[in-house]
C-alpha cells in the first residue's frame, strides 16, 4: 500500500494523493489529468520535470491498485493524448484512501509531541457517567446519544493511548540527553518534573473514578450498550446481510423489550467487534479484571521512576556547575599557554601572574618573639611567621578604617512594643469574647473570623487533650490562665458546621461554656457547668 514512497518519484506520488485528498473534501470524486495537473501547480508541488512524469504517475498509481480510472466518453478527440487527457478520469480507490491517510498520520505523529493530559481522564470519567445515566433509560431515541458518547469514550481512550506512549518515548530520549547547552537543559528537565509532579498527585484518585463507573455501566451490560450504540449508528445497510444475532439467537432487543434495529450482518458483526475489543481496552487500562495491575498504575510507577531520574540529573547539572576544573586541566591549560609564549619575558610575566611568586615583600617580618629563635636556625626549620593576605595585594600588613555607627534601635523596639500590645489586646478582646458567651452549642458561634477561630480550635485541642471527668466533662484553661473551657460531648450526635473566611469546619456539636477564672472564683463551688 505504501510502496509509492519508496520509489524514485516518492516526492510526486505523495504530492499526486495529496491532490485527490484535497479534491475529496471538497466532493470532488475524480480528477483528469489537467485537473491534477492545475491543483499541483496551485501549490507549487509541480516542477517542469515533474509535469512531463505526471502522466506516468498516474497509470503507475493505478496500477499499484491506489487510483482508479474510469472513461468519460463524451466528445470528439482528435489523437490519442487529447483523449488521454480529457476521457480518462482518476480517482481514490479504497486502498488509496487509506494510503492517504496513512500518510497523513505518520506526518502528524512526527511533528506532534506526547502531552499527559488530566483533562483526557476527566473526560473518560464524564462519559462513563452519562453512559451510565442513558443506559437506565429504555428510551431508544436515547440511543443515537448512546452511539455518540460512546464514540467519544472511544476517542479519549485513543487519545490517552497515543499521547502517553508519545510522551514516554520523548521522557526516554529525554532522561539520555546530555544537552550541551546546560541553561536550557536545566530549565527543560526542571519543566518536565513539575509537569509530572501535578500529572501524579491526582492521577489515583481519578483513576478509581473511572474504575467505578466502568463497573457501573458494565452492570446494564456490554452487549447491551453496543446494540443501543450500534441501533443508534444507523449503519448502511450492506447486500444479503440480516441483523446482528445476541447469544440467544434472537435480534437484540432493547431493554424495553422491543426489537433493536440494525443495518447489515457483516457490517455490524465488524462493528460490535470493535467494540467489543475496545470496551476490554479500557478495562485493561483501569480496572483489569485477572487480577492483573491496571496500566495507568503502570503509567504512574513509570513516571515517578522518571522524577527521581530526572531530579537526580539535574543534581548532576548543578554540581558540575557548582564544581571548579581539576588541577590536572588546569596545569595542562597552563602548559599550553607556556608553549604558545611569543618570547622569555611573557612566560616569565604568565610565571609570575600563574603563581603569584614576586618580590619577597614578607622578609622583613619576624617572629612575635626573634630572642627565642637562634640567628643560626634556618628559615626552613624555624617557626612559620604569620603573613597577611594584604602585604601582597595592597603591599601593608594590616587594615585599617573607620570605627562603624552604633545602631538606633529605639524606633526597633517601640515598633515591636506597639506590635506586642495589639497583638496582646487582640487575644484578650477574643478570650473576652469567649468568656461572655456562657454555655452554648458550638454551631451556635456562627461565623468567625480566621484569627479568632484559630484560638478557638487552640481552646478546643487543649481541651480534648484532658481526660473526661467523673461527669463526662472536659476542662482546659488557657496559657495565661485566664480563661477556662468547658467541653461536653453533644448526646444526639449532632454536628455543627462553622464558616471562616478561609473556608468551613466541620465538628462535633459540643456543648462548651467558657469562662473567665476571675469570675469563676466568685462562683460558688459544686456548680454545674451546663445551662
Amino acid at each position: 500500500m505504501f510502496r509509492f514512497t519508496t520509489t524514485e518519484r516518492s516526492d510526486l506520488n505523495t504530492a499526486v494523493l495529496h491532490a485527490f485528498g484535497a479534491a475529496a473534501e471538497r466532493f470532488e470524486t475524480a480528477l483528469t489529468v489537467e485537473e491534477t495537473r492545475e491543483r499541483l501547480r496551485a501549490v507549487g508541488w509541480l516542477a517542469p520535470a515533474a509535469d512531463r512524469e505526471l502522466g506516468g504517475t498516474l497509470r503507475q498509481l493505478a496500477g499499484w491498485g491506489l487510483l482508479d480510472v474510469t472513461f468519460h466518453h463524451a466528445g470528439d478527440f482528435a489523437t490519442a493524448d487529447e483523449y488521454e487527457r480529457e476521457n480518462l478520469r482518476y480517482s481514490l480507490t479504497r486502498r488509496g484512501e487509506a494510503a492517504y491517510a496513512g500518510v497523513r498520520h505518520a506526518m502528524a505523529a512526527r511533528a506532534s509531541s506526547g502531552a499527559l493530559q488530566i483533562a483526557v481522564l476527566d473526560a473518560i470519567a464524564d462519559r462513563l457517567g452519562e453512559l451510565e445515566t442513558l443506559l437506565g433509560d429504555p428510551d431508544h431515541r436515547r440511543n443515537q446519544r448512546i452511539f455518540t458518547c460512546l464514540m467519544e469514550l472511544e476517542g479519549h481512550l485513543d487519545g490517552l493511548r497515543d499521547n502517553t506512549v508519545r510522551f514516554n518515548g520523548e521522557l526516554q530520549r529525554l532522561l539520555r540527553a546530555d544537552g550541551t547547552d546546560l541553561t536550557a537543559f536545566h530549565e527543560v528537565k526542571a519543566a518536565t518534573v513539575a509537569y509530572l509532579q501535578e500529572y501524579v498527585t491526582h492521577l489515583d484518585e481519578r483513576a478509581s473514578t473511572i474504575a467505578a463507573g466502568l463497573r457501573a455501566v458494565a452492570g446494564h451490560g456490554a452487549g447491551v450498550l453496543h446494540a443501543r450504540a450500534l441501533d443508534g449508528a444507523d449503519l448502511p445497510k450492506t447486500p444479503g446481510g440480516g441483523p446482528p444475532k445476541t447469544p440467544g439467537g434472537g435480534p437484540p432487543r432493547t431493554p424495553g423489550g422491543g426489537p433493536l434495529g440494525a443495518p447489515g450482518g457483516d457490517q455490524s458483526a465488524v462493528w460490535l467487534a470493535d467494540r467489543a475489543a475496545r470496551w476490554d481496552g479500557l478495562w485493561v487500562w483501569f480496572a483489569p479484571g485477572d487480577g492483573a495491575v491496571p496500566r495507568v498504575r503502570l503509567l504512574r510507577d513509570v513516571a515517578r521512576r522518571a522524577i527521581v531520574s530526572l531530579l537526580e540529573a539535574l543534581d548532576r547539572v548543578s554540581d558540575s556547575r557548582r564544581r571548579s576544573s581539576s588541577a590536572v586541566a588546569d596545569f595542562r591549560t597552563l602548559a599550553r599557554w607556556f608553549a604558545g609564549a611569543p618570547g622569555e619575558d611573557d612566560a616569565h610575566r604568565l610565571w609570575d601572574a600563574a603563581f603569584g611568586l614576586g618580590p619577597a615583600r614578607h622578609a622583613h617580618l619576624a617572629h612575635a618573639d626573634a630572642e627565642l629563635i637562634p640567628a643560626g636556625v634556618p628559615w626552613s626549620q624555624a617557626a612559620p611567621v604569620e603573613v597577611s593576605a594584604l602585604l601582597r595585594s595592597r603591599g601593608r600588613t594590616e587594615r585599617m578604617g573607620r570605627t562603624g555607627r552604633v545602631r538606633d534601635v529605639v524606633a526597633l523596639r517601640g515598633e515591636r512594643r506597639a506590635r506586642a500590645a495589639k497583638e496582646r489586646a487582640e487575644l484578650e478582646a477574643a478570650w473576652s469574647a469567649f468568656a461572655a458567651t456562657g454555655a452554648l452549642r458550638l454551631s451556635q458561634l456562627g461565623d468567625l473570623d480566621h484569627d479568632t477561630f484559630g484560638r478557638l480550635l487552640d481552646l478546643l485541642g487543649r481541651a480534648l487533650d484532658e481526660r473526661p471527668d467523673s461527669t463526662g466533662f472536659r476542662r482546659a484553661v488557657t496559657s495565661d490562665g485566664r480563661v477556662e473551657i468547658v467541653l461536653r460531648p453533644p448526646d444526639d450526635e449532632s454536628v455543627a458546621v462553622l464558616r471562616t473566611s478561609e473556608g468551613w469546619f466541620w465538628a462535633p456539636d459540643y456543648l462548651i461554656d467558657f469562662r473567665s477564672m476571675d469570675l469563676a472564683r466568685d462562683r460558688p463551688r459544686g456548680r454545674s457547668p451546663g445551662p
